[in-house]
């Protein structure tokens, strides 16, 4: 089974820049994309053999998320079930015969860590969530989580500290979620492996120096990390600042 997620950074530019041969060339059994910064019917996807979800934000032009999946979930939600949460698209969760598939875009802590408080009453409501889930069969989460975990997943981690996706709390957070019994599933087959980022700043050609974070996911229920096959970050994929990334696990 063929995972993929992909922060698009608005889909309408996204599109004019490669996303549809990418879409078509990975075929994926479920593709998820987040930040996709349109309202319902402003784009029109032709995606032949594709189920779509689309969660928007009540705000124009601002976050949203999608998934797109061949096969039909046995249903789809939007958000997390609590309303200072749900304004903005953020989160879709397919629930399928084995397994929840969560497709999340997660606050921005902001300059000068301006809605960090907010970040830390998500993160804590939405692990919640995650663990309900998690009662029920096996999760697996996709998506940009705005945070790079360790030293390992940015290029200069001494100078962003108190920088948002990089402070302790933000990291504190994922370190929680993951000791409640979820795992990273590209740190699960590559524990020591540098240089590999999922975000660049459009700044200072920073994708061309490799000078970028991962802030970009698949985290499954560790029940079922053993059957991960392989975890894969598309770094020569462009169209965004962002990157995709896959998960190949077999669950049938």
């Amino acid at each position: 089974m063929r995972l993929i997620s992909w922060n698009v950074n608005g889909i309408r530019a996204c599109l004019g820049k490669g996303f549809l041969d990418f879409f078509n060339e990975v075929d994926a059994d479920i593709f998820c994309i987040q930040e996709t910064k349109v309202q319902q019917g402003q784009v029109q996807l032709n995606l032949e053999g594709y189920y779509q979800y689309w969660n928007y934000a009540v705000r124009k032009g601002y976050s949203g998320t999608a998934l797109f999946s061949r096969e039909k979930p046995m249903s789809v939600t939007d958000g997390i079930g609590i309303n200072e949460h749900d304004q903005e698209g953020r989160v879709i969760t397919a629930e399928y015969e084995k397994f929840f598939m969560v497709n999340v875009y997660t606050p921005n802590s902001q300059q000068e860590l301006a809605r960090l408080d907010y970040r830390m009453r998500w993160e804590d409501d939405f692990r919640g969530y995650l663990k309900a889930l998690d009662a029920k069969k096996p999760v697996i989460i996709c998506g940009d989580l705005n945070v790079a975990h360790k030293e390992i997943d940015l290029k200069n981690p001494s100078s962003n500290g108190r920088n948002a996706g990089f402070t302790d709390e933000e990291r504190e957070k994922l370190s929680i979620l993951l000791a409640d019994g979820f795992t990273d599933s590209f740190r699960y087959l590559y524990p020591d492996k540098e240089h590999v980022y999922t975000w660049w700043s459009y700044m200072f050609r920073a994708r061309e120096r490799n000078a970028g974070w991962r802030i970009d996911y698949f985290l499954v229920s560790d029940r079922i990390r053993d059957r991960i096959k392989e975890a894969t970050v598309y770094s020569d994929v462009y169209g965004s600042d962002h990157c995709p990334v896959g998960l190949e696990i077999e669950l049938r």
